[in-house]
Protein backbone atom coordinates (compact mmCIF):
# COMPACT_ATOMS: atom_id res chain seq x y z
CA UNK A 1 0.00 0.00 0.00
CA UNK A 2 1.80 3.66 -1.19
CA UNK A 3 1.02 6.22 0.78
CA UNK A 4 2.80 8.83 -1.53
CA UNK A 5 3.05 8.95 -5.09
CA UNK A 6 6.34 11.54 -4.93
CA UNK A 7 9.07 9.45 -5.90
CA UNK A 8 12.31 10.29 -3.37
CA UNK A 9 13.91 13.57 -3.38
CA UNK A 10 17.79 13.39 -4.46
CA UNK A 11 19.25 13.86 -1.00
CA UNK A 12 16.88 10.72 0.19
CA UNK A 13 18.22 8.49 -2.02
CA UNK A 14 21.35 9.34 -1.35
CA UNK A 15 21.52 9.18 2.00
CA UNK A 16 19.34 5.45 1.56
CA UNK A 17 21.97 4.16 -0.75
CA UNK A 18 24.92 5.19 1.22
CA UNK A 19 23.16 3.55 4.61
CA UNK A 20 22.52 0.30 1.59
CA UNK A 21 26.57 0.53 1.32
CA UNK A 22 27.46 0.95 4.80
CA UNK A 23 24.89 -1.99 5.77
CA UNK A 24 26.77 -3.98 3.02
CA UNK A 25 30.52 -3.57 3.68
CA UNK A 26 30.72 -3.12 7.34
CA UNK A 27 30.30 -6.40 8.32
CA UNK A 28 32.30 -7.58 5.59
CA UNK A 29 35.01 -5.25 6.65
CA UNK A 30 35.12 -6.10 10.19
CA UNK A 31 34.99 -10.13 9.30
CA UNK A 32 38.44 -9.36 7.47
CA UNK A 33 39.67 -7.23 10.44
CA UNK A 34 38.84 -10.44 12.79
CA UNK A 35 39.81 -13.15 10.65
CA UNK A 36 43.53 -13.59 12.24
CA UNK A 37 41.26 -14.38 15.51
CA UNK A 38 39.29 -16.53 13.83
CA UNK A 39 36.21 -14.62 14.89
CA UNK A 40 33.29 -12.80 12.35
CA UNK A 41 32.02 -9.77 13.79
CA UNK A 42 28.67 -11.52 14.53
CA UNK A 43 30.18 -14.60 16.62
CA UNK A 44 32.19 -11.15 18.51
CA UNK A 45 29.01 -9.74 19.63
CA UNK A 46 26.98 -12.90 20.64
CA UNK A 47 30.68 -13.73 22.58
CA UNK A 48 30.27 -9.79 23.75
CA UNK A 49 26.88 -10.24 24.90
CA UNK A 50 27.44 -13.43 26.46
CA UNK A 51 30.30 -11.87 28.68
CA UNK A 52 28.15 -9.21 29.71
CA UNK A 53 25.79 -10.88 31.17
CA UNK A 54 25.38 -12.30 34.75
CA UNK A 55 26.94 -15.75 34.70
CA UNK A 56 28.25 -15.34 31.23
CA UNK A 57 25.25 -17.42 30.13
CA UNK A 58 21.68 -16.10 28.12
CA UNK A 59 18.48 -17.86 27.06
CA UNK A 60 19.21 -18.61 23.66
CA UNK A 61 15.85 -16.23 22.90
CA UNK A 62 17.27 -13.27 25.00
CA UNK A 63 20.87 -13.83 23.21
CA UNK A 64 18.58 -13.48 20.04
CA UNK A 65 17.36 -10.90 20.84
CA UNK A 66 20.41 -8.55 22.10
CA UNK A 67 22.00 -9.54 19.13
CA UNK A 68 19.31 -8.54 17.02
CA UNK A 69 19.50 -12.01 15.62
CA UNK A 70 16.42 -14.58 14.12
CA UNK A 71 16.51 -17.57 16.34
CA UNK A 72 17.64 -20.03 12.98
CA UNK A 73 20.53 -17.93 12.23
CA UNK A 74 21.60 -17.91 16.20
CA UNK A 75 21.30 -21.64 16.49
CA UNK A 76 23.82 -21.62 13.61
CA UNK A 77 26.48 -18.96 15.01
CA UNK A 78 26.23 -21.10 18.63
CA UNK A 79 26.76 -24.17 16.71
CA UNK A 80 29.90 -22.74 15.26
CA UNK A 81 30.74 -21.67 18.29
CA UNK A 82 30.47 -24.95 20.07
CA UNK A 83 32.43 -26.69 17.96
CA UNK A 84 35.29 -24.04 18.34
CA UNK A 85 35.03 -24.73 22.57
CA UNK A 86 33.81 -21.14 22.73
CA UNK A 87 30.19 -21.63 24.03
CA UNK A 88 28.16 -24.68 25.68
CA UNK A 89 24.66 -25.33 25.24
CA UNK A 90 22.53 -25.90 28.34
CA UNK A 91 18.85 -26.48 29.45
CA UNK A 92 17.71 -23.37 30.99
CA UNK A 93 16.81 -24.73 34.97
CA UNK A 94 14.03 -22.07 34.89
CA UNK A 95 12.33 -22.90 31.79
CA UNK A 96 12.54 -27.17 30.87
CA UNK A 97 11.87 -26.15 27.39
CA UNK A 98 14.59 -23.49 26.75
CA UNK A 99 18.01 -23.48 26.01
CA UNK A 100 21.16 -21.18 27.95
CA UNK A 101 24.15 -20.15 25.81
CA UNK A 102 27.00 -20.54 28.43
CA UNK A 103 30.49 -18.94 27.80
CA UNK A 104 33.62 -21.27 28.20
CA UNK A 105 36.95 -20.62 29.54
CA UNK A 106 37.83 -20.33 25.85
CA UNK A 107 35.07 -18.51 24.98
CA UNK A 108 36.46 -15.79 27.75
CA UNK A 109 39.82 -15.81 26.82
CA UNK A 110 38.84 -15.29 23.11
CA UNK A 111 36.78 -12.64 23.56
CA UNK A 112 39.27 -10.41 25.99
CA UNK A 113 41.80 -11.16 23.12
CA UNK A 114 39.91 -10.07 20.39
CA UNK A 115 38.41 -7.12 22.28
CA UNK A 116 41.20 -4.42 21.12
CA UNK A 117 40.91 -5.90 17.59
CA UNK A 118 37.87 -5.47 17.39
CA UNK A 119 37.91 -1.94 19.20
CA UNK A 120 40.87 -0.39 16.78
CA UNK A 121 38.81 -2.08 13.44
CA UNK A 122 35.61 -0.23 14.69
CA UNK A 123 37.41 3.31 15.56
CA UNK A 124 39.40 3.17 12.34
CA UNK A 125 36.79 2.25 9.91
CA UNK A 126 33.71 3.92 11.58
CA UNK A 127 34.26 6.21 14.76
CA UNK A 128 37.36 7.88 13.55
CA UNK A 129 37.00 11.33 12.75
CA UNK A 130 33.51 11.80 14.21
CA UNK A 131 33.11 14.19 16.98
CA UNK A 132 31.59 12.84 20.35
CA UNK A 133 28.26 15.03 19.37
CA UNK A 134 28.01 12.97 15.67
CA UNK A 135 28.98 9.76 17.63
CA UNK A 136 25.67 10.44 19.70
CA UNK A 137 23.88 11.55 16.62
CA UNK A 138 24.48 8.35 14.48
CA UNK A 139 23.32 6.57 17.65
CA UNK A 140 20.44 8.41 18.11
CA UNK A 141 19.19 7.84 13.83
CA UNK A 142 20.06 4.24 14.15
CA UNK A 143 17.84 3.66 17.10
CA UNK A 144 15.50 6.07 14.88
CA UNK A 145 15.33 3.30 12.19
CA UNK A 146 15.58 0.78 14.37
CA UNK A 147 12.97 1.48 15.98
CA UNK A 148 10.85 1.53 12.52
CA UNK A 149 12.21 -1.53 11.50
CA UNK A 150 10.83 -3.29 14.50
CA UNK A 151 7.67 -1.98 15.42
CA UNK A 152 6.85 -4.53 17.79
CA UNK A 153 9.85 -4.23 19.88
CA UNK A 154 11.23 -7.76 19.77
CA UNK A 155 14.89 -6.77 19.52
CA UNK A 156 16.26 -5.71 23.62
CA UNK A 157 17.56 -2.77 21.33
CA UNK A 158 14.28 -1.07 20.83
CA UNK A 159 12.66 -2.32 23.66
CA UNK A 160 12.86 0.87 25.35
CA UNK A 161 11.09 2.70 22.81
CA UNK A 162 7.50 1.76 24.15
CA UNK A 163 4.70 3.76 22.90
CA UNK A 164 3.45 4.74 25.32
CA UNK A 165 6.05 7.64 26.34
CA UNK A 166 5.40 10.12 29.13
CA UNK A 167 6.79 13.41 29.14
CA UNK A 168 6.58 13.04 33.36
CA UNK A 169 8.44 9.59 32.73
CA UNK A 170 12.49 10.24 33.19
CA UNK A 171 14.41 9.68 29.83
CA UNK A 172 16.32 6.42 29.47
CA UNK A 173 19.95 7.23 29.16
CA UNK A 174 20.88 3.68 28.55
CA UNK A 175 19.27 0.50 26.84
CA UNK A 176 19.73 -3.19 28.04
CA UNK A 177 21.17 -3.79 24.49
CA UNK A 178 24.04 -1.65 24.56
CA UNK A 179 27.14 -2.91 25.13
CA UNK A 180 28.29 -2.25 28.93
CA UNK A 181 30.84 0.66 29.49
CA UNK A 182 34.30 -0.60 30.36
CA UNK A 183 35.89 -0.33 33.39
CA UNK A 184 38.23 2.24 34.35
CA UNK A 185 39.02 2.06 30.64
CA UNK A 186 41.85 4.78 30.13
CA UNK A 187 40.73 5.20 26.34
CA UNK A 188 37.52 5.89 27.23
CA UNK A 189 36.40 9.62 27.40
CA UNK A 190 33.87 9.16 30.05
CA UNK A 191 36.20 7.82 32.65
CA UNK A 192 38.84 10.86 32.36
Amino acid sequence: MTTTDTALRHRERVAVARLHALLELLPTALDKRLADAHLTAFEFTLLEALREADGDRLRLSALASRTNATLPRLSRVVTGLERKGLVTRTPCPEDGRAFNAVLTDAGREAFESTRPLHADAVREMVLDGMTEDEVDTLADLALKILGRLDPDRRLAVTASLGDAECAADPAVAECAADPLPADDCPADPAQA
